[in-house]
């Protein structure tokens, strides 16, 4: 026991020493981070997977990535982004041939000739990869073979990647958000520090009302109809400036001593009590029930979902964080000084709380992958058009021999858990001040 003690007490002298030297402290963490090798090459892999999510168009693609046609030069993977946001059009001789079949002057296609959604007639009903091909040349082979389409794998599996990432970089974002305001809400203030005027209590429950209704209800239509993430920003802005137009009419209306009475709130009692009942419903349970509601599916729509109700576990972290930090010195003096609560909390407190939650997103971007890649193979709230890795495995199903339909992006899936998985483990040993020698 003695010996225990005395090594921990090396450590933390140790620890003393390097930041007295200068040595911040999340230099501290990079360097026990690196001792991890295995959280180091999941690092590296993790930046190989974003390299090919960021640059899938460039590296499956049917389009060229330059080509001459009768003197002229184009960037098809370019001009496809401008065409997609509206500001060009398609030249009529797009239209009128495939991208094949044009005579070009010059031309430099993609690594993998092919889009997620290409088919190819002359190498449908599963061909394996190493099965004989009928294909012009090497260039336009089918290295991990096609499905029963003739769609190729490899460009499948490209596409796999971007939505795999974007599911996991942006649902746990949204989960992020959400978590860490509703936990700093709970964990600083409490169920007895904060006060709130009548009027601007009522004014905001019913502006949360209104911001729902006219910002998400009324424009259904519109978002089925329109391009999703411009009428999402065109709903945040009208919810966003209902809220503002409800907290200007609260401040101008709490002048009144009826209205302008503060009413002490239980957050911490409100937050938890939320926390449980979202706990307590199952989340693949909640996801279907929701997505089953949805009338046109979008993988879009799943990572809002996913993000909704994966904040609970941050939530949770954020609040424990905030119970301990709210009575430490730095936030005593803050307060003498004057600053407001909302100042201390964003620029103080949370900042000094965030620790646990960058353990708790990688191991949730790793869940809401999987959780993805689960709802894609039961072909539910995932387009049909959309190639992922489950509605590869999916296909596989069908054809049990199409064994490399299920090795491929089954293999991709476990990489990729693992991968964040391994991640998270290397930071919770990396921000553990107990393991640090």
């Amino acid at each position: 026991m003695l010996i225990g003690v005395k090594k921990e007490k090396d450590i933390a002298e140790g620890i003393s020493r390097r930041q007295a030297m200068g040595e911040s402290y999340w230099a501290i963490v990079r360097r026990q981070f690196r001792k991890n090798r295995l959280a180091v090459w999941s690092l590296r892999l993790l930046y190989l997977l974003l390299f090919t999510a960021l640059s899938a168009d460039f590296i499956a693609n049917e389009r060229p990535l330059y080509c001459q046609i009768e003197g002229e030069t184009y960037f098809p993977v370019f001009k496809q982004y401008a065409v997609a946001l509206g500001l060009s059009t398609w030249e009529a001789q797009f239209f009128q041939k495939g991208w094949r079949e044009h005579d070009y002057e010059k031309v430099i296609w993609a690594p993998i000739p092919y889009s997620a959604t290409t088919i190819d007639r002359k190498n449908n009903n599963y061909r394996a990869p190493g099965d004989e091909q009928n294909v012009e040349s090497t260039r336009f082979r089918h290295w991990l073979g096609t499905d029963q389409l003739g769609r190729d794998v490899a460009a499948g599996m490209i596409s796999g990647t971007r939505i795999a990432m974007l599911v996991g970089v942006v649902s746990m974002s949204i989960a992020a958000i959400i978590g860490v305001f509703f936990g700093a809400l709970a964990g600083y203030f409490g169920d007895d520090r904060f006060q709130a005027s009548r009027i601007g209590l009522a004014l905001n429950i019913l502006g949360i009302l209104a911001s729902i209704f006219y910002a998400f209800t009324a424009r259904s239509y519109a978002f089925s109809e329109g391009t999703f993430s411009v009428e999402l920003l065109k709903s945040l802005g009208i919810f966003a400036g209902i809220m503002l137009l409800m907290n200007l009419l609260a401040r101008a209306l709490k002048r009144i001593p009826f209205l302008g009475k503060a009413i002490t709130l239980p957050l911490d009692i409100m937050v938890m009590r939320l926390i449980e009942v979202i706990s307590s419903v199952p989340a693949l349970l909640l996801v279907l029930s929701i997505l089953a509601v949805i009338e046109q599916p979008s993988i879009l729509y799943v990572m809002a979902i996913i993000g909704l109700i994966r904040w609970t576990g941050i939530a949770r972290f954020i609040r424990a964080e905030l119970l301990r930090i709210r009575s430490l010195e730095y936030i005593e003096a803050a307060q003498a000084l004057g600053y407001s609560e909302w100042r201390i909390i964003s620029r103080h407190a949370i900042p000094n709380a965030l620790t646990p939650v960058l353990i708790t997103i990688a191991f949730g971007v790793a869940s809401a992958i999987l959780l993805e890649a689960f709802l894609s193979f039961l072909s539910v709230g995932v387009p049909p058009e959309q190639v992922t890795w489950g509605s590869l495995l999916r296909l596989a199903r069908s054809q049990v021999s199409a064994w490399w339909l299920a090795i491929f992006p089954g293999f991709a899936i476990f990489l990729t858990v693992t991968i964040f998985n391994l991640l998270g483990e290397g930071l919770t040993d990396a921000l553990d001040p107990r393991l640090r020698g």
